[in-house]
């Protein structure tokens, strides 16, 4: 047998499984399901992601390329000029008004790191990349607490198909940042 040099092969199979989750959710996922998605043998699977976790590692560090790219874009996020409130509250608002199926799989991704401790480093990924465009903006306490209503914002929003106020989500940052610089939280541990 004749071994094509396919080059592109890992790639179409994390497309696949991102494919695979976003239509049957993580219990649909499997090497065989994901194989038959990419159009490429199951050995191929295995060879390039010898688990599933392996596999959901990268596709959640895939889908969480789509939020790195809009905190990237956002200078704006580092200017002392700008009102961080709105900043955040208009990043927020892009980043739901995108591909709705995108972010609802970056959140099934992202909370399957509670039951697979290897997609937790992953996970946590998206929380480093703004924090370190915070940090010369707010203290550590208020840039956790900022995440922590970002993501309950996005979550309430996804689960319950209302639509995103970013007028609401900029009052509420506002108070966050507001009132925080003296509150110290413990460290993520």
């Amino acid at each position: 047998m004749v071994r094509r040099y396919d080059p592109e092969r890992r790639q179409r199979i994390i497309d696949a499984a991102i494919r695979v989750v976003g239509a049957k959710g993580i219990a649909g996922l499997s090497h065989r399901s994901v194989a038959a998605e990419a159009d490429v043998p199951l050995g191929s699977t295995t060879y390039h992601f010898k688990t599933l976790d392996d596999l959901l590692v990268a596709a959640l560090r895939q889908a969480n390329e789509g939020f790195a790219e809009l905190v990237a874009g956002r200078e704006s996020l580092t200017d002392p000029g700008t009102d961080l409130a709105a900043e955040l509250a208009a990043l927020l608002g892009e980043w739901l008004a995108g591909d709705r199926a995108g972010v609802e799989l970056e959140y099934e991704l992202y909370l399957a790191a509670l039951r697979r401790p290897a997609l937790r480093p992953v996970a946590a990924e998206w929380t480093e990349n703004v924090s370190e465009r915070l940090a010369s903006r707010t203290d550590p306490a208020t840039t956790r607490a900022l995440l922590a209503l970002m993501d309950g914002i996005c979550l309430q929003v996804l689960l319950t198909g209302a639509a995103y106020e970013e007028g609401w989500a900029r009052e509420l940052l506002g108070r966050v940042i507001r009132t925080g610089g003296g509150a110290t939280i413990p460290p993520a541990t």
